[in-house]
């Protein structure tokens, strides 16, 4: 599911980039949607439930499609940028926010086994890039959009430490 909603995150904001036009968005999130719709096939491919994947990608296209038939419906360019803007940072933001259930894990347990902290640090650095990619073409859906992932990356750093650390840090 999640590398669904990446695919779709991708999709959304090549299409805001084709609106804008904007070549950076346009390249960066056309080779993240190829690779993202690679790692669906290959995960379809090994998947022993493969009618569900099938119907889980289906269904977050189809939506995609609403969406995109929703957005096209507006022939002035400027709400048609504004809306599809508006539709990539929402997704983002919910993208971005929809691992924070680990955390009630995380709290419980007082570990952060469940979290990958490679993740964190990878969705720290590119959710920081595009954050100030945004400041710098003065665009605020790039910038809203992707600064959310950049704050929760700063607090997964700055946040708890694991349990184990700690206990072998008292150990010593």
């Amino acid at each position: 599911e999640r590398l669904c909603r990446s695919s779709c995150s991708n999709l959304c904001w090549l299409g805001y980039g084709c609106q804008k036009p904007d070549w950076m968005l346009i390249i960066i999130n056309s080779i993240g949607a190829t690779l993202q719709s690679l790692y669906i096939l290959v995960y379809f491919y090994y998947s022993p439930a493969k009618r569900q994947v099938l119907l889980r990608v289906l269904t977050f296209l189809a939506l995609l499609a609403a969406a995109y038939g929703y957005f096209f419906y507006f022939t002035d360019k400027d709400t048609l940028r504004s809306r599809v803007g508006l539709f990539c940072s929402s997704l983002t933001i919910m993208m971005y926010a929809s691992p924070l259930n680990d955390l009630a894990k995380v709290i419980r347990s007082r570990s952060t086994r469940c979290l990958s902290f490679p993740l964190a640090v990878t969705t720290f650095l590119a959710s920081s890039c595009w954050t100030l990619y945004g400041q710098l073409v003065k665009d605020n859906y790039i910038t809203v959009g992707w600064g959310h992932p950049f704050q929760r990356g700063a607090w997964h750093w700055a946040g708890p430490r694991p349990a184990s650390r700690v206990s072998h840090s008292r150990a010593r």
